[in-house]
């Protein structure tokens, strides 16, 4: 599972380094094979380790390609999906599209999402953190059963 928020960089030739911590379970998990997409509700990208990704596009086929929303969601996470490769550094190609969708400028954003990491732009994350802590509020948790069980 991965967690937590790391500062990491974008470099001139657009590659990440991916924070130690991570590297060796991901040559194990994936053989260092991961995709990286869009996300359809967030200026972020996703990082997938490949066998989560593949569980990701089967979901896809089950979509209809003539129903508009459906298709749509296909066509951006599909479009959009690219292979990426750790290197021997521990560093990822990101494409200029998809650092295009993300506004990614140099000071990045790498945050453990349980089966895949979010890739956000600094200022764009400190954004969204703002956010959240003005919508996460007592009453959410209080009404919210699934969310009572996460309180400590």
């Amino acid at each position: 599972m991965f967690r937590g928020a790391n500062a990491i960089s974008l470099d001139s030739k657009g590659r990440i380094t991916m924070p130690t911590r991570y590297r060796d379970g991901l040559r194990v998990r994936c053989d260092a094979q991961m995709i990286c997409t869009v996300d359809l509700r967030s200026p972020c990208l996703l990082l997938y380790p490949l066998p989560e990704w593949e569980q990701v596009e089967q979901k896809l086929l089950n979509l209809s390609d003539t129903v508009p929303a459906e298709r749509q969601v296909k066509r951006l996470l599909q479009g959009y999906a690219t292979e990426c490769e750790l290197d021997k550094a521990g560093r990822l190609l990101l494409s200029g599209p998809l650092r295009n969708f993300a506004q990614l400028d140099k000071a990045l954003m790498l945050v453990g999402q349980l089966n895949k990491f979010e890739i956000w732009s600094e200022a764009n994350w400190q954004q969204q953190i703002a956010l959240a802590q003005q919508q996460t509020s007592q009453d959410t948790f209080d009404n919210n059963h699934r969310l009572q069980e996460l309180t400590l």
